[in-house]
């Protein structure tokens, strides 16, 4: 199983980015999916996750109105379009498969992990 995660980058505050995860060597819709992020010194948190067809969505209250988690199960892809950034959502950004408990869009416990993809806003 294979998560490739990229579009992290550099952006200044107020500014968007959108990011992808390609998933190869599952079969990508018997999983939810999940995006999360760590910032310096801090613990990995969920920053928002979708249901395997698309029909349940959670966000963390810090990116509501922000950002949006949508999939493409023909593609095996799960995108994260994030608008208006601020400095604080600075972070290693991963996307994560669960299929074990894919009925909790909650949960922290996923199967399968991509490699990170960095996000700096600057101020």
């Amino acid at each position: 199983v294979q998560l490739q995660a990229s579009g992290g980058g550099l952006v200044q505050a107020g500014g968007s980015l959108r990011l992808s995860c390609a998933a190869s060597g599952l079969t990508f819709s018997r999983y939810a999916m999940g995006w999360f992020r760590q910032a310096p010194g801090k613990e990995r948190r969920l920053v928002a996750a979708i249901s395997r067809y698309s029909t349940s969505i959670n966000y963390a209250d810090s990116v509501k109105g922000r950002f949006t988690i949508s999939r493409d199960n023909a593609k095996n892809t799960v995108y994260l379009q994030m608008n208006s950034l601020k400095p604080e959502d600075t972070a290693v950004y991963y996307c994560a498969a669960n299929a074990l408990t894919a009925w909790d869009l909650s949960t922290s416990e996923y199967d399968y992990w991509g490699q990170g993809t960095q996000v700096t806003v600057s101020s």
